[in-house]
């Protein structure tokens, strides 16, 4: 169900939040990064209170756009800047986020504090090698039998 979530993820405004637009795409026009950071900082605070962390986990640019994403590391918030006046243009629950680490078994690192997604590589991992073995022995159950009765 996840990978089918995260396939209509870009279609559905419910998993992701449509991009939108800033004033100018010059990006000679546009706030410094420590300018955003601040703005981002103090708006994820006023949006949904001090005990919200505002650390960033990565800040992702829309040259084409002339906005800014803010994407938070301890939760699924984020937040649309316009890149020219620091102007919030939206506030974000990014479930699309939420439905890739549970697809991927991040959650669980995630929840515990595992260090280095070690729970991520093993699940993953784990679940490769099996659909892998399991479709070469569904294949052989099906072959099998057909292959036996022309002979």
């Amino acid at each position: 169900m996840t990978g089918a979530f995260l396939g209509w993820k870009k279609h559905v405004d419910v998993l992701q939040y449509p991009t939108k637009k800033g004033i100018s795409q010059n990006a000679h026009e546009w706030l410094s990064m420590d300018s955003i950071m601040t703005i981002s900082t103090s708006e994820i605070q006023a949006w949904k209170g001090p005990e919200y962390s505002s650390e960033i986990d990565k800040i992702d640019v829309r040259p084409d756009k002339g906005i800014v994403k803010i994407i938070y590391k301890e939760h699924y918030y984020s937040l649309q800047l316009d890149a020219t006046s620091g102007k919030v243009l939206s506030h974000e629950y990014r479930a699309s986020d939420l439905m890739e680490h549970l697809h991927d078994g991040a959650i669980v690192d995630r929840l515990f504090g595992i260090p280095g997604e070690m729970f991520k590589l093993v699940y993953s991992s784990i679940l490769g090698i099996a659909l892998v073995v399991f479709s070469i022995t569904g294949f052989w159950l099906w072959y099998g039998p057909k292959r036996m009765k022309r002979k």
